[in-house]
């Protein structure tokens, strides 16, 4: 089955650093960033785990929880921890799921179905589809997905910005512009209609266009 924006997020139980994990009971009433990898012992990946740790209070204040995802076993990832620490300063202090039966890969998408059910044998290059982002709501549906390269680290600045405007956007009937940053202008959403838009923004609105109409960013 395939899974898109608006679609709810796969739930499974998977082992990880931090025990078995039920994702959605993981998810609880949070928002969660899930954010896979191709192969543990990787070097981009190791920047951008570290990275993710240093990141976790940025990511705490927006009741966003993180966990992430790579295509090998516990035992692996718990090596491969300390070399993230040594290169990045930070321990890891959220789940990286042992995606070693390759399920949680194909539930996502991120494998077809017949890559087989272990990942033994398999190189960080043939898993290079596993390298995703999704934001999920406190709904377990998916908010956004961004696929990357291997070649290609994140940009996590970029996704605390995607995530500000998927929960401001889930809150108000607003959009965000083009290189939005979190206190700037937003657009009212063309569904809401003068009348309403009046009510909802009293302090009435900029108009370039009689489709784009520009408030300043809700409060709350």
């Amino acid at each position: 089955m395939s899974i898109s924006i608006g679609s709810t997020a796969p739930d499974f139980e998977q082992d990880s650093t931090a025990g078995r994990i039920k994702f959605h009971d993981y998810i609880g009433d949070s928002w969660c960033v899930l954010f896979s990898h191709p192969k543990d012992f990787t070097p981009v990946c190791t920047t951008e785990l570290g990275t993710v740790a240093g990141m976790k209070p940025d990511f705490d204040k927006r009741n966003t929880k993180l966990i992430g995802l790579s295509v090998d076993g516990v035992a692996d990832h718990e090596g491969w921890s300390k070399d993230i620490k040594e290169v990045t300063g930070n321990a890891l202090n959220y789940p990286l799921l042992a995606d070693s039966d390759l399920s949680v890969a194909k539930a996502y998408n991120m494998l077809p179905a017949d890559s087989g059910d272990s990942s033994d044998g398999r190189t960080a290059a043939t898993n290079a589809t596993v390298r995703n982002v999704y934001v999920i709501g406190p709904d377990k549906m998916i908010k956004a997905m961004i696929s990357y390269p291997m070649s290609t680290g994140r940009n996590f600045d970029e996704i605390l910005r995607l995530l500000d405007s998927c929960q401001l956007t889930a809150k108000h009937k607003v959009a965000t512009p083009a290189n939005w940053q979190n206190g700037d202008n937003v657009i009212i959403v063309p569904a809401v209609k003068d009348d309403e838009a009046k009510e909802r923004f009293p302090g009435g609105w900029d108009a370039p266009k009689p489709y784009l109409r520009i408030v300043p960013q809700p409060k709350g």
